[in-house]
């Protein structure tokens, strides 16, 4: 059982590391478009079409389909859960061109 501890210990840093080398690393245009930011920074945990993979689905009729704004706005800026924060790794108008994107195809648009 003593073994065990730091078994566990090296998985989770391990699947920290991976989830943070997942994100993306490659700079972004500060005024790219919403597509663009998902493409590069979300696709690879939330799928290129929203539907989820290792992060959760993120598109129409998923759980968060119909969160608010300030939802998502936490959600990047503060991590949740394995995802890491992008504060400090996208600007404000990413995360809101990120978000206008999510929205949209969350609405059908």
């Amino acid at each position: 059982a003593g073994r065990l501890r730091p078994m566990r210990f090296i998985a989770l840093v391990l699947i920290a590391a991976l989830s943070l080398a997942a994100c993306g690393s490659d700079p972004i245009a500060a005024d790219a478009p919403g597509e663009q930011v998902y493409a590069a920074r979300c696709a690879s945990c939330h799928g290129g079409d929203l539907g989820g993979g290792v992060g959760p689905a993120l598109g129409a009729g998923s759980p968060s389909a119909g969160e608010a704004r300030s939802y998502f706005e936490n959600v990047i800026t503060q991590g949740r859960g394995t995802m890491p924060s992008f504060d400090g790794r996208l600007t404000a108008e990413q995360i809101d061109a990120v978000i206008d994107f999510i929205l949209e195809r969350q609405s059908g648009r």
